[in-house]
């Protein structure tokens, strides 16, 4: 029987210890905390079918100048730390250019094809359909042009990629939304995405049920992993373990664990906040707020609002000056409450500059796998791309080509 060591506990690391576990194979997870308590829990609650486009960087020099000075609340960086992003953002700037992005679009939406049926197969393995709701989410916009640049790159998407969306008009809207004011320009439905109640708990779920299948989850510490004569030891509460190979999926702290064995693997480091609120009004359905740059949608918990991407230290005090604008927005939307909890969550996206996570084996040592960088997405993708390393490390013909996430691109 073969073994691994998969390092990481959020959805990537679950997931591609489930389907290495259906091929056979006998697997220990180890991360530092119980799962799905990082990245993993602090994001939109969304399996998003429609998202077959990865976010490029802006190109164009009006929207560049807002991010610049302050003037749009997708984007926030803090100057002092803005030169350990340079390197990563030039990267990225080069992947955005259109003929790039599109090769990108390309590789990307092959994985979002196999994104809800891969999800599917777990939720209904793990008994977690009652954390899944089937109706999708609404992209709310406040500004007719841009609505209608949405409108269109919708019905480019659905002739493309088959994705299927409704055009609302703000009355109906209000209609599907009674608690938001009526008085803007519409939205898009989108129908194929699946929402989560408390995305925390559903990774949770996925775990339980490795578990139940004879899986074994340890505490222990992932930078202790070592390279040995047979292949690789980690240091965990349970004494060294040892397995033949080891899968690293710790997201934003990959790179630094694979530092020491000589790889430079380049992220965008994306931090996003998020805080719960109850007392007020419920929404139907997740919204995202183009104009205000968020997402908000009833959780477990309450209201969940989400922000976009600051750029700052790694270590860095939490600066949630995103939220605190994004609640204001909300608040011009809907009766949000009061906040549930004292203090943010914040947590970091790994993005890579080319927009596609990095998976396959690691060039110069046998036994080493990666599985890391899907952006905003490894919560959508974290099943998926769990199928495709294990087909690859299990020798199989893969579902998909692998090129485009080999590890030695970088």
């Amino acid at each position: 029987m073969q073994s691994a060591v998969v390092l990481g506990g959020g959805m990537i690391g679950v997931s591609a210890a489930l389907h290495l576990q259906q091929r056979g194979w006998s697997v220990t997870l180890i991360d530092r905390r119980e799962p799905g308590r990082e990245t993993s829990y602090g994001n939109a609650g969304m399996i998003q079918a429609e998202a077959v486009r990865p976010y490029p960087m802006p190109r164009d020099l009006a929207t560049l100048l807002k991010i610049a000075t302050g003037r749009t609340n997708d984007v926030r960086y803090s100057l002092s730390s803005l030169h350990l992003h340079i390197e990563p953002l030039l990267r990225y700037w080069w992947h955005s250019a259109p003929k790039r992005h599109r090769e990108a679009i390309e590789a990307w939406a092959r994985l979002i094809a196999y994104a809800t049926a891969e999800h599917d197969i777990l939720i209904r393995e793990a008994h977690a359909d009652n954390l899944i709701r089937r109706a999708g989410y609404r992209v709310l916009h406040r500004d007719p042009a841009s609505f209608d640049l949405a409108i269109s790159t919708a019905e480019e998407d659905q002739r493309e990629f088959g994705v299927n969306f409704r055009v609302l008009s703000g009355s109906e809207l209000a209609k599907a939304e009674p608690i938001l004011r009526d008085d803007l320009p519409g939205a898009i439905h989108w129908l194929d995405t699946w929402t989560v109640s408390d995305p925390g708990a559903l990774v949770t779920a996925y775990a339980e049920l490795f578990e139940r299948l004879g899986g074994a989850i340890v505490l222990g510490d992932a930078q202790s992993l070592q390279q040995t004569a047979t292949g690789w030891s980690v240091d965990t509460d349970k004494g060294r373990i040892d397995a033949p190979h080891a899968v690293v999926t710790l997201g934003p702290w990959s790179p630094d664990l694979l530092y020491k064995f000589g790889y430079r693997i380049p992220l965008v480091r994306k931090r996003g906040y998020h805080m719960h609120y109850s007392g007020g009004a419920s929404l139907d359905l997740p919204l995202v707020d183009k104009g205000g740059g968020y997402a908000m949608g009833p959780m477990a918990r309450g209201i969940r609002i989400t922000t976009g991407a600051e750029l700052t230290g790694r270590d860095a005090l939490a600066t949630p000056v995103q939220l605190a604008s994004a609640e204001a927005s909300a608040r011009e939307l809907i009766d949000l409450g009061k906040r549930v909890e004292p203090d943010p969550w914040f947590g970091t996206r790994p993005c890579t500059p080319d927009m596609l996570p990095v998976l396959g084996q690691a060039p110069h040592h046998h036994g080493l796998w990666m599985n890391f960088g899907h952006g905003h997405q490894g919560f959508t993708l974290g099943p998926a791309t769990g199928r495709l390393l294990a087909e690859i490390m299990s020798g199989e013909t893969p579902a998909i080509d692998p090129a485009p996430y080999r590890p030695e691109r970088f």
